[in-house]
């Protein structure tokens, strides 16, 4: 007979530095995952069925977003995205302070292209993936002149990692950021996790606001 197996202790995390606050200790479905090679996809399915769930609400995460480039002026412009359904919308921000450029990400190859954004309304339409988009025919603006990114993503942990949805779109595009642009990472409370399980060519954040 096999001896007994020892329950697996749920690992402490590190404090926040941005806010101070204690980071959560992961859920019991995360520290279940164990094969390397399948990490990120087993969390992306978790999560995904997790968010699927709901309840979610953008408000809060939508005001504490508006609070954070309120108190940062200079970053003029500012890249959003168009949520989808398990996302946190953040287009009231357009609304809210109309006096920055808004720029939104379209899927051009394999690449992001970010163009001006004036009307949420008749400038976004369905594009690849199903993903709402400006047309091309709006304004770009290359990376470089972008002064902050505000980027969702399937999870985020304590030490800015974030888990996209794995084709690679946001890491390729902050890869030509200007070294001082801000990376903000942009979730719902209950996408917050322990490790990302962050790779060489993962991007990190150097902010995440989950409310």
């Amino acid at each position: 007979m096999p001896p007994p197996t020892r329950p697996r202790k749920s690992p402490r995390l590190a404090k926040c530095t941005s806010s101070g606050k204690v980071w959560p200790d992961p859920p019991a479905w995360q520290v279940t995952i164990s094969s390397l090679s399948n990490k990120k996809n087993q969390l992306r399915s978790t999560l995904r069925q997790l968010l699927r769930n709901g309840p979610l609400d953008s408000g809060p995460v939508c005001e504490a977003a508006r609070c954070w480039l309120a108190a940062r002026p200079a970053l003029r412009t500012v890249a959003l995205y168009a949520a989808l359904a398990d996302e946190v919308d953040l287009l009231p921000l357009m609304a809210w302070d109309p006096g920055r450029r808004w720029v939104f990400p379209r899927i051009c190859g394999e690449d992001l292209v970010f163009h001006e954004l004036r009307d949420v309304a008749g400038d976004l339409a369905r594009g690849a993936c199903g993903i709402r988009e400006p047309s091309p025919t709006l304004p770009s603006v290359p990376i470089p002149a972008i002064d902050a990114f505000l980027c969702p993503g399937m999870a985020f942990d304590p030490n800015g990692g974030r888990l996209g949805r794995g084709l690679g779109y946001y890491d390729r595009a902050l890869a030509s950021a200007r070294p001082d642009a801000v990376k903000v990472g942009i979730c719902h409370p209950i996408q917050r996790v322990a490790d990302t399980f962050r790779e060489a060519h993962d991007v990190a954040m150097d902010v995440v606001i989950a409310g």
